[in-house]
């Protein structure tokens, strides 16, 4: 999963423009799909037939989005230097010296008017990329360009590190999922989704398309094991997380049940998530229609939304074993 997942993180694809990525991930999966369709909002939807029939075979959603935050030009000055705006969930906290990718191959730095406290990070209006330019003219940026962050995949023993590891973790996790099952009595629509991190859009058009009985969202969520840390009981290592709750939905209780009881059944480690802050396309595929039962499986990760996100192997390894558990048997309900 490694390679697949340094593959995955180092593709710039941010939100509204993941057909990079896209075309990995299809390269990926097309020898297990049995079909394989891109929507009007670009999502991927992978389905994998039934193999067998049963009284409680069910059209099962799973989904994992494809972008990443970015950037976006709102501003070029008299001297070159760039001013943005935000494209997802980008902080200030994160931002400042980071380093910018253009989708067209530009490359730059962010830097700030000033300091008004030194230990502070100013707002994003306060700060600006310098691409190299020295007037407007020669700018090699121009208004409505997309950018995201800079920085290659690396690897700390079992921890791993990159950017956009929000969400290709759960793409990793999906795509290597949908490998792992041979047998299924269930209608599987693995579906990696678009612009998640401006409002879960392709989720909710995808999940109107597909219709599930079931949605599960595979994404990640932060982790409450670092210094003066949210009050959360999340940790990296300790297995993938069950969701019961996030600001943005509460999870079926029947959901929740079959994870952790197929978990428990086959002796994997998890976790029971309550988020504090952020949501998933479970928030989405959940309203969708006349409603669909859903969850998520989280992938507990450190400095989300930062250029350096990092997750643990095993939790991924252990997340691809509990789907394949779930999504191999009929469920009960």
């Amino acid at each position: 999963m490694k390679p697949l997942l340094k593959t995955l993180t180092e593709t710039f694809a941010p939100s509204g423009y993941e057909d990079a990525v896209r075309k990995i991930i299809q390269k990926e999966v097309k020898p297990f799909a049995d079909e394989i369709h891109v929507d009007a909002m670009g999502s991927l939807i992978v389905r994998k037939k039934p193999t067998v029939e049963t009284k409680n075979s069910k059209r099962v959603m799973l989904a994992a989005h494809m972008d990443e935050i970015g950037v976006i030009v709102s501003h070029v000055d008299k001297n070159g230097f760039v001013r943005f705006a935000s494209n997802g969930g980008v902080f200030g906290r994160y931002t400042l010296g980071a380093r910018i990718r253009f989708m067209n191959g530009v490359t730059g730095v962010v830097g700030f008017d000033k300091l008004e406290a030194v230990d502070q990070a100013p707002a994003l209006n306060k700060m600006y990329i310098d691409v190299g330019a020295t007037s407007r003219s020669d700018c090699p940026v121009k208004i409505g360009d997309f950018g995201s962050f800079e920085r290659s995949y690396m690897e700390m023993g079992n921890r791993l590190v990159a950017k956009s590891m929000d969400d290709r973790a759960g793409v990793a996790v999906l795509i290597e999922t949908l490998k792992s099952i041979k047998v299924t009595p269930h209608d599987l629509y693995f579906v990696f989704t678009t612009q998640e991190e401006v409002g879960t859009r392709g989720a909710g058009t995808a999940a109107y398309g597909i219709d599930p009985e079931i949605g599960i969202a595979i994404d990640v969520t932060g982790t409450g094991d670092t210094p003066a840390s949210l009050k959360m009981s999340m940790e990296l290592g300790k297995g993938p997380c069950v969701k019961v709750r996030d600001p943005g939905m509460l999870s079926d209780p029947r959901v929740v049940e079959w994870m952790v009881n197929t978990a428990e059944k086959a002796k994997l480690p998890y976790q029971r998530e309550v988020l504090l802050v952020g949501s998933t396309d479970a928030k989405a595929i959940q309203v969708t229609r006349a409603g669909v039962m859903s969850g998520a499986l989280s992938i507990p990760c450190r400095y989300i939304h930062s250029a350096s996100e990092m997750v643990d192997l095993e939790d991924l390894k252990n997340s691809v074993k509990l789907l394949t558990a779930m999504l191999s048997k009929p469920v009960s309900f």
